[in-house]
């Protein structure tokens, strides 16, 4: 058996700006003060008159790459989700939203696996933040060659993309090869009739190695990954919920605002079903480290196993 290559999405955000600047010359790349920890330093290296260094002033950053916007540049502002979806919510939503300008917002460090950092950075707000906002993309890629394609899938959408990328590293799931990032489309990993888990980011891969382990027990779950949080694909899910009829939602962020409430905007106004939300139960978080928090807060296989075995015996 082949061994499982991981690796942390905001690496491959970084490697993706390196080598998508040779091919766009108006891309820029603007950063915080954590070039080494969101990797944009990679970019930095190799084309240092396109990066600019804004210093701890998040805010700024913002307005920076918002007037790089009317110039005609395709600016990727770059820092942790806590600082880029929340210190500086005002200017995105006024600076960049407002005016649809064509600014990418590249967030690391999301979610409870940034661990050590404990509940300050710990970001699980970013997506109810950011798809509020008129206009807003929202991209939370689940791997490697996800996240490097939906660089670059940014890159041709016109106007303000928020893209959410890990700290941890995670399973490469997705062929180079063969994958192909169609914004707004979820795709279909894995095809069952009795239940669908529902997954973003981190969590599905999770997903896939709980429907395995369901699979053992006489349960068929359909696993679906959606990269795109907004659009979302709703052609999708409301086939899942009409062939399945149970929907298990898993995001790496609050229950409340997220993918899971994405899905049941869908369902509750178009084909109502029952969904189960698994995500941070609107409590802050705490240092530790990545993978024991994960399963500590139930983003983990394990938790997806246990609650959709007691879903389908409820269905």
């Amino acid at each position: 058996m082949a061994d499982i290559i991981k690796k942390a999405t905001r690496e491959s955000y970084g490697e993706a700006l390196a080598e998508l600047g040779e091919k766009y010359e108006n891309l820029y790349v603007l950063d915080a003060d954590l070039a080494a920890a969101t990797k944009t330093g990679i970019f930095k290296k190799k084309f240092p008159e396109r990066h600019i260094d804004c210093g701890i002033a998040e805010a700024n950053m913002m307005g920076i790459a918002a007037g790089l916007a009317t110039t005609g540049k395709i600016p990727f502002a770059s820092s942790f989700a806590m600082f880029a979806a929340g210190r500086a919510f005002e200017i995105v939503r006024n600076s960049i939203g407002y005016p649809h300008l064509n600014v990418k917002i590249g967030a690391t460090h999301a979610g409870i696996s940034v661990g050590e950092d404990g509940a300050t950075h710990q970001c699980n707000e970013d997506i109810a933040l950011m798809r509020i906002i008129p206009g807003m993309t929202v991209i939370n890629p689940c791997d490697d060659v996800e996240a490097r394609a939906a660089v670059e899938a940014a890159i041709n959408i016109n106007g303000p993309v928020y893209m959410r990328f890990g700290r941890l590293a995670v399973p490469v799931i997705n062929d180079k090869a063969t994958y192909k990032f169609e914004l707004g489309k979820g795709v279909t990993l894995r095809d069952g009739k009795d239940v669908t888990i529902i997954a973003t980011g981190l969590l599905v891969n999770e997903a896939l190695v709980a429907a395995e382990e369901l699979a053992k027990d006489g349960i068929d779950a359909r696993v679906i990954n959606i990269h795109t949080i907004k659009p979302i694909d709703e052609e999708i899910i409301l086939n899942a919920a009409k062939e399945t009829g149970l929907i298990i939602t898993a995001e790496e962020h609050s229950v409340i605002g997220g993918l899971g409430s994405a899905v049941c905007d869908v369902l509750s106004a178009n084909y109502p079903t029952k969904v189960v939300k698994i995500g941070v139960n609107d409590v802050f978080g705490h240092s530790g480290p990545a993978v024991d928090l994960l399963k500590e807060f139930g983003l983990s296989s394990e938790n997806i196993i246990k609650t959709t075995k007691e879903a389908v015996n409820n269905k």
